[in-house]
C-alpha cells in the first residue's frame, strides 16, 4: 500500500474514501470535520444528532457523498470519549475504518490524524499507518477463489501544517515497516507445519539476511552435537524433520561491547512427543513457533530502521514428535550448558530448546537477554489473550522491555521470581526437572530458562496467550498476531538512542 502526507482542504481531496473522527458526545463538528459537514450541507451533524452512537468506540457510519464532495464515500468512525482516547486505540480504530473502506472496494482512501492528547501528530500519523497495515492483513497463500474486497491502494494522510511534511513522511515509513514486519511474523506463524519446517524457518532468516546484509550462521544437527546441544536435540529426535538453530546478527554498533540476544522458540509442530496432546485444538500447534518468527519478524524491521545496538537473534527450531526414536519421560539428558535435565513431561519441551539456545547466546557474546516464545497453557489460563507474562532476573532490563511494550500497546504482566518456586524444578536424580507441575506452571516455566541466564540479564516473555487470536480485534485479525514483534523492534530503538 503506497502512502502519502498532504496538506490540503479534505472535501477537495479526489478519493475513494474519507475517513472522519467523531468523538462520543460531541454534537457540533469542528476542524476537518466541520469543513467536510458544511461542504455535505449538514449531514453529518444531522447524523450525529439522530444517531449519537455513532461516536461510540469503533462505531463506523457511511454516507455516500454522490459528488458534493472529492470522495466518494465517508466514514464515520467513533473514537469514543475523546479523554480515553490512547495511542494504541487510535491504532486499532484505523483498522477498523480501513477494513469498512476495503468493503466499500476503496482504493484509495484519506484520513486525518486524531488527537490524542499525549502524543505528537507525527507519533499518532505513524500509529495510524501501524493500525492500517496490520489492520489490512490477509492470509490468502492457499486460497484459490478470487476476494469479494480488492487491496486498498493508497492511503493519505491530511495535515494543516504543510511544513511538517517531511517529518509526517518519516513518520509513516517507520510505521509501514515496523507494521510489515508485524505482518511477515504472522504469515510465519500461520503457514501449516508441512511448509514452515525447520529447514523452511531457516530458509527465511537467509532471506532477511541477504537482503539486508545481516550476518548468518545455521547450526544443523551435527553442528549441535558437536556443540554438545542435549536439551535441543532430545526435543528433535522424534522427528523426521532435521533441527536448525539459527543465528542471525545485527551489528549497529561495532565499537560497543554490548550485545543485546533475542532468542525465540521455534517448534515448527508441537504434538508433544510421547506425552501427547489432546487431537482437539492441535492443528493450532503450528503456531508454537511464535517466538521464533516474532524475532525473525523485529529482525526484518531493525535490519532497515538501523538503530545503533548490536543485536544477536538465536531461534532453535525443530518438531516436537512422538515416534520410536522420540525422547521419553523418565529420561536425563545434558543442556550445552552442561546442566542435566530430568524428563517429566516431553511436551514441556520449548524450556528445554531455549536452555541451549540461551547458553549458545551467552558463547556467542550476549550481554543481555530476552526470550520470547508460545511457552505454557497455565499463562493463557492465568493472563488470558490480552497479556504477555514476563519474568526477570534484573529490575532495571525488565524496565526497558515493559518500557518499550508499554510504547507499542503490546500488554505485559511480571510474574514472580521467587527462590521457593525453583524447589518445584529441581529433580532427586539430575540437576533439573522439565516440570515443575500444574501449581505456578508459567512461573516454574520461565524459572527453568533462567537457571541456563545465569546472571546474565534476562527477560522471559510468554505468548502463549497473545501469540494469536480466533477473533479480529482491532489491528489483531484472526490467526497469528505477530505479538511482541513491535516490542522487540521498540526496545532496539530505544537502546540505540542510549
Amino acid at each position: 500500500m503506497e502512502l502519502e502526507v498532504i496538506a490540503g482542504s479534505l472535501p477537495e481531496i479526489v478519493c475513494d474514501s474519507i475517513i472522519i473522527h467523531v468523538s462520543e458526545g460531541a454534537m457540533i463538528p469542528g476542524g476537518t470535520t466541520g469543513a467536510v459537514d458544511k461542504a455535505l450541507s449538514g449531514h453529518i451533524s444531522e447524523i450525529i444528532r439522530d444517531m449519537p452512537e455513532c461516536g461510540k468506540y469503533g462505531e463506523t457510519t457511511v454516507i455516500h457523498t454522490f459528488g458534493a464532495i472529492g470522495a466518494k464515500h465517508v466514514i464515520l468512525l467513533g473514537l469514543g470519549k475523546q479523554s480515553e482516547l490512547t495511542l494504541d486505540k487510535a491504532r486499532a480504530l484505523i483498522a477498523v475504518g480501513m477494513r469498512a473502506a476495503r468493503k466499500l472496494r476503496a482504493k484509495t482512501v484519506v484520513t486525518t490524524v486524531p488527537d490524542t492528547g499525549v502524543a505528537e501528530g507525527c507519533q499518532t500519523a505513524q500509529a495510524v499507518v501501524e493500525g492500517a497495515v496490520m489492520g489490512l492483513y490477509r492470509f490468502k497463500h492457499y486460497k484459490t477463489g478470487k476476494e469479494d474486497s480488492p487491496a486498498i491502494e493508497k492511503l493519505v494522510i491530511a495535515i494543516q501544517d504543510g511544513t511538517k511534511i517531511d517529518e509526517y513522511n518519516e513518520a509513516m515509513r517507520l510505521g509501514k515497516i515496523i507494521a510489515e514486519s508485524v505482518n511477515y511474523a504472522r504469515d510465519l506463524v500461520n503457514h501449516p507445519a508441512q511448509y514452515m519446517t525447520p529447514a523452511k524457518m531457516a530458509w527465511h532468516a537467509a532471506e532477511i539476511a541477504q537482503k539486508y546484509g545481516l550476518e548468518l550462521s545455521v547450526l544443523d544437527k551435527e553442528d549441535m552435537e558437536k556443540q554438545g546441544m542435549g536439551a535441543l536435540l532430545a526435543v528433535a529426535q522424534g522427528s523426521v524433520a532435521a533441527p536448525k538453530l539459527i543465528a542471525l546478527k545485527y551489528a549497529g554498533a561495532p565499537a560497543k561491547p554490548e550485545v543485546i540476544a533475542y532468542v525465540g522458540k521455534g517448534i515448527t509442530f508441537d504434538s508433544g512427543g510421547i506425552s501427547l496432546k489432546p487431537s482437539q485444538n492441535m492443528d493450532e500447534m503450528k503456531g508454537d513457533m511464535a517466538g521464533g518468527g516474532a524475532v525473525l519478524g523485529a529482525m526484518l524491521a531493525i535490519a532497515q530502521i538501523k538503530p545503533k545496538i548490536n543485536i544477536l537473534a538465536v531461534v532453535p527450531c525443530t518438531e516436537n514428535m512422538p515416534s520410536g526414536t522420540a525422547y521419553r519421560p523418565g529420561d536425563i539428558i545434558t543442556s550445552m550448558s552442561g546442566k542435566t535435565i530430568e524428563v517429566l513431561n516431553t511436551d514441556a519441551e520449548g524450556r528445554l530448546i531455549l536452555a541451549d539456545a540461551i547458553t549458545y547466546a551467552q558463547k556467542l557474546g550476549a550481554t543481555k537477554l530476552i526470550d520470547i516464545a508460545t511457552l505454557t497453557g497455565a499463562c493463557v489460563v492465568g493472563l488470558g489473550s490480552f497479556y504477555s507474562g514476563v519474568i526477570t532476573n534484573n529490575r532495571e532490563w525488565l524496565a526497558a522491555v515493559t518500557t518499550a511494550a508499554g510504547q507499542t500497546g503490546e500488554k505485559m504482566w511480571e510474574l514472580p521470581n521467587d527462590e521457593a518456586y525453583l524447589e518445584q524444578i529441581k529433580s532427586s536424580i539430575a540437576d533439573l526437572k522439565n516440570s515443575g507441575g500444574r501449581p505456578g506452571g508459567a512461573i516454574t516455566a520461565g524459572l527453568f530458562i533462567g537457571q541456563f541466564a545465569d546472571k546474565t540479564p534476562w527477560v522471559h516473555v510468554d505468548i502463549a496467550g497473545t501469540s494469536d487470536t480466533d477473533k479480529n480485534r482491532g489491528y489483531n485479525l484472526k490467526g497469528g498476531t505477530g505479538a511482541g514483534v513491535r516490542t522487540l523492534i521498540q526496545l532496539a530503538a530505544n537502546l540505540g538512542r542510549l
